[in-house]
């Protein structure tokens, strides 16, 4: 308690040489600085990561069951039954998809098209990232497809042409004709109904069709390559494994049972390397800025030699005197630690309520999306402090040290 008393009177009293306080003040609004920024840059993280996600969910099912080996499988058993009768599961719908090549007006490319039942078509979230036209995919007997937007400003295609998409794909059943190699391959036609606007890969890749034309295509009866499994908005983490374990179970080791991590793995382990990376680049830069700290308080050791003495005098042991003056700079650096923690989550609460930074050019959203997580706040907390007290620790021990 001793030290402590003194080493806040040290901080807060008026000193000798006004530099001192200069330094002091500064190393203090670094470590602020720095700690705010800290905050606000991981919240703008979470706030991007939280939306990739979001997108990503329009094409990622919440599971996804596809077959261990092998193409394509016929959805059939108890564990759909048992499926069905969770209450957590919003939806299943069965996918068919295959990367083929389009044609349209002309122009050619390939994609991947992914041919859905009746179920995807009347839940699908991609309605909420639509650039042009309606989602459906039927207008009576005539199957329409929904594009993605990269792809559609690629071949020129649009819903308010009625040019049609020709979609070609090697015939699985007909033997290769070397006189009519045409002949071998399959064809069918979609017309555009919509456009569609997820992220980048998805938008320059994605052809949204109906089950039954890819069946077509690709000479199938009741196969599909994937069935999706939807969970009902606000599925716990734990209630979602507890299903994927369950109906893996089930189903045994000829088919496989994914999450959204495991569905997209390298680009979610990739997004948290990210956020490591900028959370130890940032600490690093706090580190440089602590260093001030270091000097403010080399300073203030020489200013006090007398004061020094004097506790000596009185009985102070060189251990007493060196918390005095270790708590002394680690305050300096808490100081603060907590002016840039009312700074940072104070910008991330009024950034989120009232997004007033906003995203330039043509964005999803309108204003930079920020998410503040307090497990952020707690790992910036710790880390600041423990800097600020190594930078305090080291100077005085060395000076302690030689006498």
């Amino acid at each position: 308690m001793l030290p402590f008393f003194i080493a806040r009177r040290y901080l807060f009293a008026k000193k000798s040489h006004n530099v001192i306080n200069i330094i002091s003040g500064i190393s203090a609004a670094g470590m602020a600085i720095g700690t705010a920024a800290l905050i606000i840059i991981l919240s703008v993280y979470n706030g991007f990561d939280s939306l990739v996600k979001s997108m990503m969910g329009t094409v990622e099912p919440d599971l996804l069951v596809t077959p261990s080996s092998g193409k394509v499988f016929i959805p059939e058993g108890e564990t759909c039954d048992w499926l069905y009768a969770q209450e957590s599961v919003e939806s299943i719908c069965t996918v068919l998809q295959e990367t083929v090549f389009l044609n349209y007006d002309g122009k050619q490319g390939v994609a991947v098209a992914k041919g859905v039942d009746a179920i995807y078509e009347e839940e699908s979230p991609l309605r909420n990232f639509l650039r042009d036209g309606e989602f459906v995919l039927h207008r009576g007997d005539v199957p329409l497809a929904c594009v993605g937007a990269s792809l559609a400003y690629s071949l020129g295609i649009s819903p308010r042409f009625v040019a049609p998409i020709e979609i070609y794909f090697p015939s699985r059943t007909a033997s290769i004709s070397l006189s009519n190699p045409a002949a071998s391959v399959s064809m069918e036609t979609v017309y555009p109904s919509s456009v569609f606007a997820v992220n980048n890969d998805v938008d320059a890749g994605y052809l949204i069709v109906p089950i039954d034309v890819m069946r077509e295509l690709l000479e199938y009866g009741d196969e599909v390559s994937a069935v999706e499994i939807r969970l009902k908005e606000g599925t716990s983490l734990r209630e979602t494994e507890r299903i994927r374990r369950t109906a893996s179970q089930m189903l045994g080791d000829s088919f496989k049972v994914s999450n959204r991590f495991q569905q997209n793995e390298s680009l979610y382990k990739m997004m948290k390397y990210e956020k490591v990376s900028i959370y130890l680049i940032l600490i690093f830069v706090i580190i440089i800025i602590a260093f001030n700290v270091f000097g403010s308080l080399m300073m203030l050791i020489i200013e006090k030699e007398d004061d020094i003495r004097t506790l000596r005098s009185l009985g102070a042991t060189d251990s007493l005197i060196r918390r005095i003056f270790v708590l002394e700079g680690w305050m300096i650096s808490l100081l603060g630690l907590v002016a840039g923690l009312a700074v940072g989550i104070g910008f991330v609460l009024l950034q989120s309520h009232f997004g007033f930074i906003e995203m330039p050019g043509n964005f999803i959203v309108s204003a930079y999306p920020v998410i503040l997580s307090w497990s952020d706040v707690a790992l910036t907390a710790a880390a600041v402090a423990l800097i600020g007290y190594l930078i305090a620790f080291i100077p005085v021990s060395r000076r302690f040290r030689r006498g």
